[in-house]
């Protein structure tokens, strides 16, 4: 635990450019009133109304909570959720040269509607989402121009895809291999992101992927673990599996297969998969192994599945999950 707690105090300062699709994350919370007269739908009584960094924004916010310097890399929209965004990161102190305002392009947007009685917990009862049209060509040459701008004075790379548009493998195909860490996270189109030092997919996008279900069944996860690091060409693959934990493959290395940390009774996983490739992506950075980085994601992620919302793990809370 020393050598946990080492890489953890190397955290601060490391630089590490975040390449990312920037999400607006919206929580509307209610309490509910009665049953409509006009629908069979509750009626709530708004009581707030919150606006977090989402997908690859929340990545950038999990680094600043670590102590890190992220430098963010992307676009939001000429609308209110993309000025907030920049709000929340200029107020941490955080460098938002490398965010361009795009005006054809609208912030993504995941509203959540929460509802409970004064007294419970609120659930979460619809999801609406918006936004994050494909980006245009001069706005990938800027992202393009940033990148290459920022990368000679980072400690790591770190790539979070969800599917606007605005990443692509070719912005990136230069960058990866530099002497430091790059990892990626993307939902949809991870093969596409090949010869970079790791991944962090969960269970579902590795099933997607190379369209198998692995369930419970080790020698299936095995083999798609196996066949993917064969097929990105990355140094380590680090698959997350929920309430079953993490396996690292590595090559020539055995698979470790790491349990979950804390209970297994999660809350809420929004977000937990942006804990976990910024965790891991700094671990790497401050000079952590494959196992070293991944254990500590590990507790990262179980730190923050019992969280409510979109919401990151700091620096504390990861060095007392070190401890305990």
């Amino acid at each position: 635990m020393n050598r946990l707690h080492e890489l953890l105090r190397k955290f601060k300062g490391q630089r590490i450019v975040v390449l990312g699709d920037f999400v607006a994350d919206l929580f509307v919370y209610g309490e509910i009133s009665r049953v409509s007269r006009e629908a069979p739908v509750l009626v709530l009584n708004h009581r707030e109304t919150q606006i977090v960094p989402g997908g690859g924004a929340n990545a950038v916010h999990n680094l600043r909570a670590l102590g890190a310097e992220p430098l963010p890399v992307g676009l939001v929209g000429n609308d209110e959720e993309g000025r907030q965004l920049l709000e929340f990161f200029k107020k941490l102190g955080i460098d938002t040269g490398g965010i361009r305002v795009a005006k054809s392009y609208r912030t993504p947007t995941k509203m959540r509607i929460l509802a409970g009685a004064v007294h419970s917990q609120r659930q979460q009862i619809v999801r609406m989402d918006s936004g994050g049209p494909s980006a245009k060509t001069d706005e990938r040459l800027f992202l393009v121009r940033k990148l290459k701008s920022l990368m000679p004075r980072a400690n790591a790379l770190l790539i979070s895809d969800y599917g606007y548009g605005a990443i692509r493998p070719e912005l990136v195909a230069n960058l990866a291999g530099r002497g430091i860490p790059s990892t990626i996270d993307s939902r949809f189109e991870l093969m596409r992101f090949s010869g970079m030092t790791a991944a962090t997919p969960n269970e579902s996008e590795v099933e997607a992927a190379l369209g198998i279900t692995i369930g419970n069944d080790l020698e299936k996860l095995e083999w798609a673990g196996r066949t993917m690091l064969r097929k990105l060409k990355h140094d380590a693959l680090l698959i997350t599996r929920g309430k079953d934990g993490m396996a690292l493959f590595e090559r020539s290395k055995k698979t470790e297969h790491i349990a979950i940390h804390g209970s297994d009774e999660i809350t809420d996983v929004t977000g937990a998969g942006d804990t976990v490739i910024a965790t891991f992506t700094l671990a790497l950075a401050a000079g952590g192994t494959f196992a070293e980085a991944a254990r500590l994601a590990n507790y990262a992620g179980g730190i923050v599945v019992m969280k409510h919302g979109t919401r990151p793990v700091t620096y504390q809370e990861l060095s007392h999950a070190i401890e305990s």
